[in-house]
């Protein structure tokens, strides 16, 4: 009689989480679409979506605009960069062991952002940008792949070569920054690094949106074996798991969310760092629970947060200062609280 009792319980809590987690970007995405400059009633916005599936009345020209041109595609990019920097955290973070592993861990996000900056340094569109901060992303991880691996050493050698190659992109990054042009191109690198949704359109998401979601939908898939990452070579073994090939395929797909990301709004720190943690506070550390959670709770963090940064000010403060400024505090809040990071 308990244990029935005890599984309704806990089928109920699941139900009860799963909503939650579905309906916080959605009020989140509301709230954005409802805040700025000119401030739409939800009604409006409520009415305005339904017009286009053949239900209710469109607005004004203007407010149709606003929503579905300006805000509702910046919206988008800024729920799914908070999805992929959040499962890339969160699977670098287990397979690494480490809950100070972030998704630059093995130096993908300095190789995107020198690909950036040399594509506006070339004088690329934003496409070519696109394109040139995803190559050098995946050249970045693929290098690391080539230095780190060593037989017995594991995944430190590949951390160390991380750390390396990402010293070096960091360094060429400089460089290019170094030789810009200080009046057009250096400003355009400068604030593109410190990471930002404005001006990002449709053609923006056409690129970096299909690889978000299928890496999120692989990661999903794997979200049972995911928690066999932080065991050793033997004790995977005996669960019958081939730990080697499910950590290049989780190091491809992290890499691939990582580079996106950068790709389409450059670059954004602590997302992926701060987010699984919330989520281990909140749910524990089965990634049944957290693969899951960090996609909502990724994409309703970034999505608030860039609607922070176009709305607290006349000028829109670059999305990465916003997110330091969260993320620092919540970092000694945890440490004080846990004697330490646990993962």
């Amino acid at each position: 009689m308990l244990t029935k009792r005890s599984n309704s319980i806990s089928r109920n809590f699941k139900l009860r989480t799963y909503i939650i987690l579905f309906v916080l970007p959605i009020l989140a995405m509301l709230f954005s679409l409802f805040m700025g400059r000119m401030v739409i009633p939800v009604p409006v916005i409520i009415s305005s979506a339904l017009s286009k599936i053949g239900f209710g009345s469109a607005a004004e020209v203007a407010i149709e605009k606003v929503l579905w041109n300006i805000r509702f595609p910046r919206i988008l990019l800024a729920s799914l960069a908070g999805i992929g920097l959040s499962l890339a955290g969160l699977s670098f973070q287990s397979l690494f062991a480490n809950p100070l592993a972030t998704p630059d861990t093995l130096g993908v996000a300095s190789g995107a952002s020198f690909g950036a900056c040399l594509g506006i340094l070339m004088g690329f569109s934003l496409r070519g940008i696109q394109v040139a901060a995803l190559i050098f992303g995946l050249a970045a991880v693929s290098l690391t792949w080539i230095c780190g691996k060593q037989k017995g050493r594991g995944t430190t050698a590949i951390v160390l070569s991380g750390i390396i190659i990402g010293s070096l992109f960091n360094a060429l990054v400089s460089l290019v920054k170094y030789v810009a042009d200080t009046e057009t191109q250096l400003p355009s690198i400068t604030y593109w690094l410190m990471g930002s949704m404005s001006g990002k359109g449709y053609s923006t998401l056409a690129l970096g949106s299909p690889v978000i979601v299928l890496g999120a939908v692989i990661l999903f898939l794997l979200r049972w074996r995911l928690n066999i990452l932080p065991l050793s070579d033997d004790e995977a073994k005996a669960s019958g798991t081939d730990i080697r090939k499910l950590r290049i395929a989780v190091i491809v797909v992290a890499t691939a969310l990582t580079a996106s990301c950068v790709s389409m709004c450059g670059q954004i720190g602590w997302v992926g760092l701060i987010v699984p943690h919330i989520c281990r506070m909140a749910l524990g550390n089965s990634h049944e629970k957290l693969v899951p959670s960090s996609v909502s709770i990724g994409a309703t963090f970034l999505v608030i947060v860039d609607t922070l940064s176009r709305t607290i000010s006349t000028a829109e403060i670059p999305i990465s200062v916003l997110t330091a400024l969260v993320g620092a505090p919540f970092f000694i809040f945890l440490m004080r609280k846990n004697g330490g990071w646990t993962l």
